[in-house]
Parts: structure tokens; C-alpha cells; sequence
């Protein structure tokens, strides 16, 4: 099958695993049975032999539409045709009754005419690298592949067609048909497929879990629908049995089509810990705040006393595991050929220095909003605060993961004087032992050197690293750190020219933001990218605070926000960027990007008096 637009997926989960899914009715990306496993279904990476599951009407000019079935992340195909209408249902099991070995359940249902349908299931094990075998029986079908076998139990009949199995059937109004792709035994058959009745208690389990579970959202603003959506996206990309939250449940979707920018996203980001705690937080969502925190707590407890380069990885797996080796997979084509395919993270042993902002700012806001602090964690911290002291001036690779050696990045700066100046307030609030004096000396060290070194005369802007002029959105969070006012002048002329068009020397684009001009930035690769919508949220969240003392401001951040809002899918899901011709790019969906518009929607929303 051709290759279909990133923006034309949904996705579905269980919190340990999620699947894109078409709007043609395909799986063209699951990974079994985590997140960070091998894939089953590549398809998105390899349209000829990267595997995909697809269930569609064997008709031609068939419309598509594709919605969530209300507050939940249980996900419904229409097909439309002057013969019939028809829908396919595909969740995964959870709640109380789920089985763990039910994977994925796809319900196809005629609720108008009559309608033939197509099922094709062709599995290619571990990325596509692995053979594996198939049978077919009375029940379905099952795939054995190295170290993993599944079962696809049918209620209509199958047969094998190479190393794939397919089927034909046709369903009148009112009729359906159930298909449950599980993990297996190799020694188990793959078991029935649920009855009518059966298969209509696990939809309705399924469904009451994510509404009892979006029940807890306590935003009542505005942009209601979509700060929902975004929370639910949220808690799909989170595995359950840690807490932690992958960046994005794909690999290797590309930053430019065609292009080398292509990165394995399947894993959670320390940075990432201030912006969830505050995002979940804001909007009600607390335990699952506590358990990230939990997670990121477990990764202090490891620390790397003796590493030069912190005692932190800036990345871990969904495990806790700290070693991500990167390869490439050559004998994969790469979304419309986007190559290479990377699986594993080399800059997992980069230095970044401003993780230890992100970090601090989070135990910061959950010793505020949720649970203090305690001894032993005020332990981990301090020295944490303590390394910072000592390390904050060094060189890094930066908050962009370049691979074109360190540089003195203002970002990591000014994200060094966070993790000092919260490692100082959780002292004094808690009234904690520390050595204030030194942390003291260091924060204001940090300060007057990015005030002096930070600041292009020439741009009038903050800028991306010393010594040059180039602009980096990331400056955009000065003020939503406290670094600086919003009103400031020097802030209030940064967010001018970050906001001027790319074409006179700014990094917008019809109220898009790129993350920094690559054309004039040595970041160590080759190829183009699009403009980074979690950037394009900061802008709005920049304006929003700067709007407190100028109501133009405020009206212009009313107005980005909603023509970002015109750039998610059909189901308000978005990828990393967004390309010229607004298509998205990059792994999809982005947790950054959904934190970062909750907390554009709940900062403007409150500043325009509304009961956020």
C-alpha cells in the first residue's frame, strides 16, 4: 500500500504499547510487547515489507472519516459508500477485566446497506529483519516469529496467503465481525475469538475506563475539547508498570522527508519531568504526575557519582535503563525514503546541561502542588544543586541533541540558574541544610554572565549560544522560568524577533515557530525540517504572560493559539513539526507538544478570565 500522510493516523494504547492507525483501516505501526520492542507492524517505515494489519471495504471510491468515540482513546474508522456504511472499531483491552495478552481488538461493524470487506494481516518480526511462521486454522490465525507468537483469533474465515493471512467477507446492516490480535504461547492455539455479546462487554469496559479516567480533568476552559484530547494522548504514551512517558510512540518518522533527520523517540526524557508534572498537574491529573516523579525519583537514586559528565543521563528507557544504543536499519526504506531508520538514541550520552533545570523546577512544583519532599530526596537533590554549583559553565550539546560538538548554549545556562534558584527556594521553604552561599554565588554568576554573553546588540535578541547571533525559540521560556520578567524589555524584544517571519530573519511562519534556523546553526546534519510545534505553544504562552501588562499582546497570543489549533489532525493530535504545506513531521504524536498546549491553554485561558 502507498505511503498515507502522518497526519491521516490515530492512535490507540494500553499504556504499555500503541498502534497508528489509518484512515484507510491499516496498522502500519505497533511494537510488541512495549513501547521500545521490536515491531510487528512497520509499515510506515517500509510500505513493501515493514508488516501492517489492515481491515477496509473491498469497494472503490470509498470516503474516510475517522473519530474517537467521546472521552476515550477507543478509535473508529467510517467508510462511506453509496452501498453501505461502514465502521471499524480498534481499541486495546484495559481496565479491570483486560487480559494482558489481548493486544488489539478490531470490531467491524455495517450500520447502513450491505458491504464487502478485505482483511490482510502481514506481520514482519523484529523491523522487518526476522522470518517467521504461519498457520491458519478453524479459530484464525498465529505468527511465530523469534522469542515472540501471536494469535489472531477471527469470527469469519481466514486462509494463509504467504506469510501474511487474509480474508473476504461481506456484512448486512445491523451484522459485525470481531478480530483480537493477542500475544501467545508457541505451544497455545490462538483461542477463539470472543462472541457478539462478549466482544460488547470489552468495548464497554474499555470505554468506561477512559471516561472514569477523564472524569478526574478538572480544566473548564475554552479550548476544553482540545486540552482533553491532549491529556488523553498523554496518558496513552505512558507505561503503566514504571510510570515513565515516552516522547513519542514511534521511531525514525521523519523531520524533512527524504532528509537523515530521523530519530528514535521511544523513550522518556528527563527534561520532559518539569513540563509533565506542571501540565498533568494543572489540569487535574496527580497521580499520574506522582508516578512520573516516582519514575524520575528511581533514576536520582542510581546516580553516576564519578561520571564528568553528570550524574544524570538526559534519557532513559521505559525501564529505567540508561544505555540506548543507536543503529540504523539499512534493509528498511524509511517513511517515502527517508533514511536512515535509527532505533536506540546516541545522544543519550550526550551532555545537556539544563536537565538539571527541568528537573529541579519539577520537584519544585510537586513539593508545591502535590507531596513535600522528603529527607532522602532532599538528599538526591542537594547534590544534584551541588554539581550544578560546580559544572554550570561548561560547553554542551544542548536542549536540540545537535550533533556538532558543545557550545555554550543559552538555553543550558539559563536552565542552570533554575536548578539553582529552586534547589535555594525548596532549601528555605523546607528550611533544609544546604550551602546557600555557594549555591547563591553560582546563581547569580549564571545570571549576569547570560545577561552579558547571552544578548546580541545586533539581533536585540537573546540568542542561541555566545558569540553568535542566531536565534533559538527556546528563549521563549525565560519568562515561563522566571529567568525574566515578561515585560522586560530585552525579553519583550526577544519575542519580537523570534515572532518576525523566517524570510526577514525571524523564525515564524504563519504563526508557526521553528526551533532555530538550521540553514545558519552548525548543528552536524544534513537536510531540512519543519517548524516545531511545541515552539509555536511557547510563543503562545510567551505573548499570554507578556499580555498581562499589554492587551495586544494577548490578542495576539489568542490568535497564534487558535490557528495552531487548525494544525493538529482530524482527531487534534500532533506530530514533532509541521512542514510548508502544513503536513506533520517527525514522530507522532509528540508528548512535548500536547504538554505544551495544555499549558498554553490553561495560561491563556485564565489571562482572557476564564475558569480554567
Amino acid at each position: 500500500m502507498p505511503y498515507q500522510p502522518i497526519e491521516n493516523y490515530g492512535v490507540i494504547g494500553n499504556m504499555r504499547t500503541a498502534a497508528l492507525v489509518g484512515r484507510d483501516g491499516s496498522v502500519d505501526w505497533l511494537c510488541l510487547p512495549r513501547f521500545d520492542s521490536p515491531s510487528v507492524f512497520g509499515g510506515i517505515l517500509d510500505d513493501r515489507k515493514g508488516g501492517s494489519f489492515r481491515i477496509a471495504p473491498a469497494t472503490d471510491h470509498t470516503r474516510r472519516k475517522q473519530y474517537y468515540w467521546p472521552d476515550t482513546n477507543v478509535l473508529v474508522t467510517r467508510f462511506l459508500h453509496p452501498d453501505g456504511i461502514g465502521e471499524v472499531e480498534d481499541y486495546m483491552p484495559v481496565g479491570p477485566g483486560a487480559s494482558p495478552d489481548d493486544t488489539l481488538v478490531r470490531r467491524v461493524r455495517v450500520v447502513r446497506g450491505r458491504l464487502p470487506f478485505r482483511l490482510e494481516c502481514r506481520p514482519a518480526f523484529d523491523y522487518a529483519r526476522a522470518a517467521h511462521e504461519t498457520k491458519v486454522g478453524d479459530h484464525g490465525a498465529r505468527f511465530d516469529g523469534p522469542g515472540l507468537s501471536l494469535g489472531l483469533a477471527a469470527s469469519r474465515p481466514l486462509r494463509r496467503d504467504g506469510d501474511g493471512a487474509v480474508g473476504e467477507f461481506t456484512l448486512g446492516e445491523g451484522e459485525s465481525a470481531a478480530f483480537v490480535l493477542r500475544t501467545i504461547d508457541p505451544s497455545a492455539p490462538p483461542g477463539p475469538c470472543p462472541g457478539t455479546g462478549e466482544a460488547e462487554d470489552r468495548f464497554r469496559e474499555t470505554v468506561a475506563f477512559w471516561q472514569r479516567w477523564l472524569s478526574k480533568c478538572t480544566y473548564r476552559g475554552r479550548w476544553r475539547e482540545t486540552v482533553q484530547r491532549s491529556a488523553l494522548a498523554l496518558k496513552l504514551l505512558t507505561y503503566e508498570p514504571t510510570g515513565a512517558i515516552v516522547a513519542a510512540p514511534t521511531t525514525s518518522l521523519p523531520e524533512g522527508v527524504g532528509g537523515v533527520r530521523n530519530w528514535d523517540y521511544r523513550y522518556t526524557w528527563v527534561r520532559d519531568a518539569a513540563f509533565t508534572v506542571y501540565g498533568l498537574m494543572r489540569i487535574g491529573f496527580l497521580d499520574e504526575a506522582a508516578r512520573f516523579r516516582e519514575f524520575m525519583t528511581e533514576r536520582a537514586k542510581e546516580m553516576r557519582g564519578d561520571d564528568p559528565d553528570g550524574p544524570l543521563r538526559l534519557m532513559y528507557a521505559i525501564d529505567g535503563r540508561a544505555d540506548l544504543p543507536e543503529e540504523e536499519l539499512p534493509h528498511l526504506d524509511g517513511y517515502m525514503g527517508s533514511r536512515p531508520v535509527r532505533v536506540g538514541n546516541a545522544a543519550s550520552g550526550q551532555l545537556q546541561l539544563d536537565i538539571y533545570g527541568e528537573l529541579l523546577d519539577a520537584a519544585y512544583l510537586f513539593n508545591k502542588y502535590g507531596a513535600p519532599v522528603t529527607s532522602d530526596g532532599w538528599g538526591r537533590l542537594r547534590r544534584l544543586v551541588d554539581w550544578v554549583a560546580d559544572n554550570w559553565d561548561r560547553p554542551d550539546e544542548g536542549v536540540w541533541e545537535t550533533r556538532g560538538g558543545r557550545k555554550d548554549h543559552v538555553y543550558s545556562r539559563f536552565m542552570c540558574w533554575v536548578a539553582l534558584d529552586r534547589g535555594l527556594r525548596l532549601a528555605d521553604k523546607r528550611s533544609f541544610p544546604a550551602p546557600r552561599a555557594k549555591w547563591l554565588a553560582a546563581r547569580d554568576a549564571v545570571y549576569e554572565q547570560v545577561l552579558a554573553k547571552g544578548w546580541s546588540e545586533k539581533r536585540q535578541a537573546f540568542v542561541q549560544t555566545y558569540g553568535t547571533d542566531n536565534l533559538d525559540a527556546s528563549m521563549l521560556l525565560m519568562p515561563l522560568t522566571f529567568f525574566m520578567a515578561p515585560n522586560d524589555p530585552r525579553m519583550l524584544a526577544t519575542i519580537d524577533a523570534i515572532k518576525a517571519p523566517a524570510t526577514r530573519g525571524g523564525l515564524a511562519a504563519d504563526g508557526l515557530v521553528y526551533r532555530y534556523d538550521y540553514k545558519a546553526t552548525h548543528d552536524g546534519l544534513e537536510g531540512a525540517e519543519g517548524t516545531f510545534n511545541m515552539c509555536s505553544f511557547w510563543l503562545v504562552e510567551a505573548l499570554t504572560r507578556a499580555g498581562k501588562t499589554d492587551p495586544a499582546r494577548l490578542a495576539d497570543a489568542r490568535l497564534r493559539f487558535e490557528q495552531m489549533l487548525g494544525y493538529g489532525n482530524h482527531l487534534g493530535l500532533y506530530a514533532e513539526q509541521t512542514g510548508a504545506s502544513g503536513e506533520a513531521l517527525g514522530n507522532f504524536p509528540q508528548a512535548f507538544t500536547h504538554l505544551a498546549l495544555i499549558s498554553a491553554a490553561f495560561n491563556l485561558d485564565r489571562a482572557l478570565g476564564g475558569g480554567s
